[in-house]
Formats: structure tokens, sequence, C-alpha cells
């Protein structure tokens, strides 16, 4: 299934950046090794493939997913084959002890990515899968990042998300917080960023969960009032090497707005996507009649669908790569633009912080109200709306 023309595009978004920047990768890739963190989710397999083909010296992936790891080697293996330099995955936790006598043992790599996150505005619902989110997108990029300042790595590079930039849910912000504690450590070792929109068809998005409900045989749901851009999978991982790889330190890289990427409802894409299966679309009234429906209607060549407006906790309803505070360079890419940054931080508020947050760990006790009021600390003007409904309760 062609991922482009779901998202209602022709020609891939960096098809000239990387045509002409193509040989100065392979040779640095070429000469380089690698680790990549989170490497097994959507982002992080692109990423790796992106390196991966380019021959690197050394690249190692961990990722907490041992069976994603496994689809990762396959698709690998049956794609590109072999490399001439050493290519290993090693199933781990980042936040463990035993990722930390991993890095002990070697550490030696010139360029570090991190792909790893909670990355879904559903697990803000309740105060236990928050904190995690405060520990995976925060504190473990904090401190892979000080593990690659002690063993003299090059370069660093993380994943932001388009939805740091005046953030309204509570992953938007520790994404946007996760900038901060970065920017800190931007003093001792070069940084890079990106942010994007949403990978098309990624691991637990909505349109990775339409090729889920056609399998299983239940109705298509979706949101019919809010637009988002999208980039493929292989959009995201050439983005997060181009911002690895020439980012200078502190810069953000994203996709520049253009003809070819544009803003598209989750509906349409919908109606895109069972089209191209050929099936009609059916529109229900409600979840009872849509699921009775997926029993009988498919056979006719039609698909239930629901299509109603958003009303639950987080959603923004626009997307933006920046804002108006923020620095650009727009002519150094043909499709990629760039927010320069100042190391700006408020290294006072960083370290109470950490301390707030480390004080209710040990305590194994807090609300959620106690983390938004630690974001609120960080982030004054944070849009957060806390409306009492989330995803979950719904189809």
């Amino acid at each position: 299934m062609n991922k482009l023309s779901l998202i209602g595009r022709t020609k891939e978004l960096f098809i000239d950046d990387i045509g002409n920047y193509n040989n100065k990768l392979i040779t640095i890739v070429k000469n380089s090794s690698f680790l990549v963190i989170g490497g097994a989710g959507s982002i992080g397999q692109a990423v790796t493939k992106e390196i991966f083909k380019r021959n690197p010296k050394k690249l190692h992936v961990v990722d907490i997913s041992e069976n994603n790891m496994v689809e990762l080697v396959r698709d690998i293996r049956s794609s590109f084959g072999y490399i001439d330099g050493e290519f290993a995955t090693f199933a781990l936790d980042i936040g463990s002890i035993e990722y930390d006598a991993f890095i002990k043992n070697d550490g030696q790599y010139d360029y570090v990515l991190n792909l790893s996150a909670l990355k879904h505005v559903r697990s803000e619902k309740d105060p236990f899968t928050l904190m995690r989110m405060c520990e995976t997108n925060i504190f473990n990029t904090d401190k892979t990042l000080q593990q690659s300042i002690e063993n003299g790595t090059k370069k660093y590079f993380c994943v932001s998300t388009d939805k740091a930039a005046n953030p309204v849910n509570m992953m938007g912000a520790s994404k946007r917080i996760m900038e901060m504690f970065v920017m800190r450590k931007s003093k001792q070792i070069d940084v890079s960023m990106a942010r994007f929109a949403n990978v098309a068809f990624s691991d637990g998005s909505l349109l990775h969960g339409f090729n889920q409900r056609i399998e299983k045989n239940q109705p298509i749901v979706a949101p019919n009032d809010i637009k988002r851009y999208f980039v493929t999978p292989q959009e995201s991982g050439e983005l997060c090497l181009m911002s690895c790889i020439f980012g200078e330190n502190r810069d953000i890289f994203f996709p520049k707005l253009s003809e070819s990427l544009h803003l598209i409802t989750f509906s349409e894409i919908a109606v895109k996507y069972l089209n191209n299966l050929g099936y009609e679309p059916y529109l229900c009234k409600d979840e009872e009649e849509a699921r009775s429906l997926a029993k009988t209607l498919p056979s006719q060549g039609k698909w239930p669908c629901l299509f109603t407006p958003s009303d639950t906790t987080g959603e923004k309803d626009f997307e933006e790569f920046f804002t108006d505070k923020e620095v650009l360079d727009m002519s150094k890419f043909d499709n990629l633009g760039i927010i320069k940054n100042e190391a700006i931080y408020d290294e006072k508020l960083l370290n109470e912080f950490e301390k707030n947050i480390n004080k209710f760990k040990e305590n194994l006790s807090w609300t959620k109200e106690d983390i938004v009021k630690e974001f609120f600390k960080l982030i004054p003007d944070f849009g957060h709306k806390e409306i009492g409904k989330y995803l979950d309760s719904k189809m």
C-alpha cells in the first residue's frame, strides 16, 4: 500500500536534500560508529535503516521491545543484507542497571541517536504512566546525554515533537522540558534535535490502528475535525539522520511547510485507505451500529466507519513546528527548516524539578496534579486543559 498517496502526496519530502548531501552522508556514516536508542520503534527502525544502508563502521541498536527488535533484524537482513562493520542489537531498558553496564563495557560511539519516547497523549491519563513518560522523555534523555559526554561522543541527537511548540498536553510539555535539559548539556557536548509531524502508520498510531481494524474485522473510527501533517517512516529517518550529521550545536530541524506537506484530517485518510482496499466507507451514527455492521457490511464491499469530532484531553487543534519567538534558518536546505537556539534554561528551576520528581519516586506516592504543578513551574504559559475524558474511553 503506497503510504504517500494515502496521505495525499506524490513526492517524497526530502528527496532533493538527501540527493544533494548523499555523498557526504555516505562518507561520514562509513567512517563513524553509531548507537541508536529506541531503535525498534517506527522512527527508530527508519533511522537504523538509513544508517545501515550507508555501511557504518559500527551500529548498535538498543530497545526495550524484544519482539520489535527481532522484526527489525529480519527486515534489515531481507532488504539490505549485511555490512562490513559491526551490527548488533540489544533488548535493554535504557533506565536499567543492565544498560548502564552495557555502556560501561563499550560506550564508544561517534553519534548517539535517542528515539525512545512515550508519545501518546492517552499516556497522561493516570499518574503512574505519566511518571514513566517523565522518566522516558526527560530523565533517560538526560542520563544518556551524560553518558555520551563521559565517553567523548561527538554528537548526541534526540527527537522532540511538533507538540513541544506551545504545548497543550503533558506529552508535548515533557518534550519541551526535555529540550531544556538538552540545552543545559549542550555546553558540554554538541546536540541537535528534530520536531516533526505524525509519522504515517507508525506503531500505535491511529493509521496503524486502521490495519489492525481491517485484520480483525472491526469498524474504522477517526476524528473528522483534527488536521495533521504526516511524514512517512522513511522521511522521519532521513530527517533525524540529516539533523544528527549536519545540525550545528542546539539546532532543531523540522520539515518546511510546502505544497507537498499539507494538512489532512484522519477521516480523509480513512476514506482513501478504504478506497485503496476496494471498500466504500459506510458512515454509522454510533459505536453500537458500527460494531454490529462490522459483521455483515464488509462482504458487501462496504466498511462501517464512525467519524466524530474530537472531545478528549490534550488534543491540539492545529500543528506548528516552531513559535514566533524562535530564530529560523530557512535557506540552508530545500525542504528542511532549522530552529537556531541559544543555551537558554534556568539552572535553579531544572534542579528543583528534578529534586521534586525524585522525591515523589522515593515516596512511591504522587498525583497527576503534583506532576502538572511541576510542569507549570518550568512552562508558566503551558496551555494544559483537563477535560476529564481520554481516548481510552472511546472505540
